[in-house]
């Protein structure tokens, strides 16, 4: 057996008390490694490199900083087909899907890396006579990472590059789905010019390694993304040593379809937003709010389109949807379609384990109809392939079936009419809204987040990330009299 793959701890790559195994999800005969678990010590060891490397970090100047970033993100846009590869390997999304995360997470680096020189801060008279006013900027500290398995790259990069942009030193836990994406991230940014210390990579299971850091002291910020109860659990400890928090949790995204709607292109992007990623995304439609004189058309096509779907091996040629992640994922899916039968929805088509040429957590797409919104599996997220078509009579019906939810991440509409859009931008109560798009697919630059139980605290990406990464310092000078 090979050497297990280590945690990089305080500048050096480090063994710990335990170890892991990582399966490929389409092909459980293929091992992808052995990775160690981070130990107590070694977690209070990182901590306090963090510290000492945070200061001197700060300390770099602009244009060094923004180097680190760059070559960065450059070194993962160059390898995405490699580092895709791996991605699709241990987490089971199509290799198309896991070759543009990788990209678009080596642009989360490059876009923060410009944003290191865009840190201006403000200058303001006081009220008081000769006395000038400064507001600036400063990094918060030591951030703790805590990442998920769906996007073990992307979501990972979104937190990490503005987390060094501002100055800050981080410690990662990634998702011990999704290791080797973790590893490989690391060893990259491992290779810069920066402080030993200033990022370790701390590789455990949450009830231990995420638990001990979202409990210290030493921890100035977290940003998670996982469920909610997990946030809940969270924020709970965090409060404890008022450490701030940033978190993007469950979501039950609404994906609306009027009656003007274009056919073809509301059962494309139904599609799409439903299924895309095996429908373990935090932006999945698992919702769709269909009007009724649309309904039986509209679901129609979505059958046919579900049942054409090809379900196989990650990195096979023509696979658009992948094995689900793991065993324990692949029960709960199937648990939820049992629950939407008991409760009157009609399983339509799909919604089923499946046998492939590799061994592997495969299912089908599947599709509810004749359900309501009271039903669990339209007030649960499911993050499985799996949809939920609910018939609504008006628009004004579909807009508040939409924002009867305890979630409040994304919503969409796919209509001809200017008004209703308008008004559904406006009065869909979601972080994000989409006019005749997926709910799911967001750009970097700009922000993302939820409200209700999906997001608490500021929001991330784009230049508002800066609101959580950074503490704003308001200085009163007086400068005096010149002689």
């Amino acid at each position: 057996m090979s050497s297990p793959h280590q945690n990089y701890i305080a500048g050096e790559w480090v063994s710990g008390p335990a170890e892991i195994e990582n399966r490929n999800p389409s092909d459980l005969s293929d091992l992808i490694g052995h990775y160690a678990q981070a130990g107590n010590d070694q977690l209070d060891t990182a901590l306090a490199a963090a510290r000492q490397a945070q200061a001197e970090w700060a300390a770099y100047g602009l244009e060094r900083k923004q180097a680190v970033l760059m070559a960065i993100g450059t070194e993962m846009m160059a390898r995405a087909e490699e580092l895709g590869t791996l991605l699709s390997r241990e987490e089971g999304k199509p290799l198309a899907e896991g070759r543009g995360e990788v990209y678009r997470a080596g642009q989360f680096f490059t876009y923060y890396a410009a944003e290191t020189l865009r840190q201006l801060g403000e200058t303001a008279d006081s009220v008081r006579a000769d006395v000038e006013i400064d507001v600036r900027r400063e990094p918060v500290g030591v951030v703790a990472v805590i990442s998920p398995w769906n996007f073990p790259t992307a979501t990972a990069s979104w937190k990490i590059a503005p987390a060094l942009a501002y100055g800050n030193a981080v410690l990662w836990k990634p998702a011990n789905l999704t290791p080797a994406s973790a590893v490989a991230l690391t060893e990259i940014i491992a290779r810069q010019d920066i402080p030993k210390g200033l990022f370790n990579l701390v590789m455990g299971a949450g009830r231990d390694v995420g638990q001990r850091l979202v409990e210290s002291a030493e921890v100035d910020a977290i940003s998670f993304t996982g469920s909610v109860p997990v946030g809940r659990g969270i924020a709970s400890a965090a409060v404890q040593n008022f450490t701030r928090i940033q978190m993007e949790m469950g979501s039950k995204n609404a994906l609306v379809v009027m009656e003007d709607a274009d056919l073809d292109l509301a059962v494309t992007v139904a599609l799409g937003g439903a299924f895309g990623g095996t429908g373990q995304k935090c932006t999945a439609s698992s919702r769709l709010i269909v009007h009724d004189k649309i309904h039986d058309a509209f679901a129609e096509r979505m059958i046919q389109g579900a049942e054409a779907m090809i379900v196989g091996h990650a990195l096979a040629e023509g696979t658009q949807i992948g094995p689900v992640v793991s065993e324990a994922q692949l029960s709960e899916n199937l648990s939820y379609v049992e629950r939407g039968q008991s409760e009157g929805a009609e399983l339509a088509c799909g919604g089923a384990r499946v046998e492939r040429e590799t061994k592997g957590y495969y299912m089908t797409p599947g599709i509810f109809l004749n359900t309501t919104n009271d039903m669990t599996i339209n007030r649960e997220e499911m993050f499985a392939p799996l949809a939920a078509i609910i018939k609504v009579g008006s628009y004004d019906e579909a807009l508040h079936t939409v924002n009867d939810t305890n979630f409040g991440l994304t919503s969409g509409i796919v209509t001809k009419n200017l008004a209703r859009a308008t008004h559904f931008r406006r009065n869909a109560r979601t972080g994000v809204v989409t006019v005749n798009l997926p709910t799911a697919g967001t750009d970097y630059h700009v922000p993302f987040g939820g409200r209700g139980d999906s997001s608490y605290g500021p929001r991330e990406q784009g230049q508002t990330a800066r609101d959580f990464y950074t503490i704003v310092k308001t200085a009163y000078i007086s400068a005096g009299t010149p002689e």
